[in-house]
């Protein structure tokens, strides 16, 4: 009997031990979502963080330098400025790094440039048409070897060759599993407009290989005023490639819808890529954001919490061509993710 109360009694003290420390951690747990939680609160952006800038691209450095590029409202340069802070952009002293040709290609639409630091070195990927053919968009390279890119001296590249010779722009690029991919919208479809193409790349100026469509205009929000996929962007959490894509008409219409990939999938195969069928940010007319895109991607000043950076206007009507109202101002949102892993960038909430 004494060895039977014995055993019971070592029972319950070690069903009571677990259930004290599942307490304990479940509090734990709790905690620190209240303290992430909090954390995001306390991050705030004073939006617009840059006015009369689309198109923008933030570029965070291992100092914690945030370098800020992004299409200027005349379409005839790439200037950059940096800061310590997002909200720092803002009031940051512009450089211009570089200024249009006069003719020929590269003097005009200078569209849409993004940085990027690979293998050590800057580059600028941007989109220009020319001077007597304003739609013969192609896309372009600049190189700077320097450590500060507001330094140094920007070389021309030339233009990043893809196999069809067509509209082409809004070109950005990632790593993964040691490989360089490039990823950018293109006219290929006889039925006209952009789609996303793919491509792993030979060097940061070549690329290499085979080129796919990854997403076209296939849905009706993706179809209004013009049929465009454009403007992606990446980030890689929760075992997933996302990417980040605008479609439609530049205006109201204008919003943001999202692939991914797994990533341990082939990204060179169509079928490994999914799409979202509604758009995951788009316009709010109660918090007067109207025709949110081209976003991108960085990290807060507390190096953790997940920044989206995006252009979009205050207004909904617009007189005449939506590419020269000039009033798509730069914005930035923490956003979260959601119990499966994806983003969350909160359409109902504001600035």
């Amino acid at each position: 009997m004494t060895t039977k109360l014995h055993r019971l009694n070592h029972l319950f003290l070690l069903a009571l031990s677990i259930s004290i420390f599942s307490c304990n951690t479940a509090e734990k747990k709790d905690q620190e979502t209240a303290n992430s939680e909090e954390t995001s609160k306390k991050i705030t952006y004073h939006n617009p963080i840059v006015a009369q800038r689309a198109d923008p691209w933030v570029h965070k450095a291992e100092d914690g330098t945030y370098y800020f590029i992004a299409t200027a409202p005349e379409y005839d340069r790439i200037e950059m400025r940096q800061a310590k802070t997002i909200n720092g952009l803002g009031t940051a002293e512009p450089k211009v790094i570089w200024n249009k040709h006069e003719n020929g290609v590269m003097s005009h639409h200078i569209w849409a440039p993004e940085l990027h630091k690979i293998d050590g070195k800057w580059y600028v990927y941007f989109a220009a048409g020319q001077a007597e053919d304003v739609w013969k968009i192609r896309m372009f390279v600049l190189s700077n070897d320097a450590e500060d890119p507001m330094t140094g001296e920007w070389k021309e590249e030339g233009q990043m060759e893809t196999s069809r010779d067509s509209f082409s722009l809004d070109a950005t690029t990632f790593e993964h599993d040691g490989e360089l991919y490039y990823a950018w919208a293109q006219s290929v479809r006889e039925e006209g407009g952009t789609s996303i193409l793919l491509s792993q790349m030979e060097s940061p100026t070549k690329l290499k290989g085979e080129e796919i469509e990854i997403t076209n205009p296939e849905y009706d929000w993706e179809r209004i005023g013009y049929f465009v996929n454009e403007g992606p962007a990446v980030i890689k959490r929760n075992g997933k490639i996302f990417m980040t894509y605008s479609a439609s008409a530049t205006d109201a219409n204008y919003a943001i819808g999202l692939l991914w990939a797994e990533e341990d999938a082939d990204l060179m195969n169509p079928d490994s890529w999914h799409k979202s069928e509604k758009p995951v940010f788009s316009t709010n007319a109660e918090l007067r954001r109207f025709g949110p895109g081209h976003s991108s991607f960085t990290v807060a000043e507390d190096g953790e919490t997940d920044v989206l950076i995006y252009h979009a206007r205050v207004y909904e009507k617009i007189r005449g061509n939506s590419l020269y109202d000039f009033n798509r101002h730069t914005r930035a949102r923490t956003f979260s993710w959601d119990d499966k892993g994806f983003p969350d960038f909160g359409q109902d909430i504001a600035d």
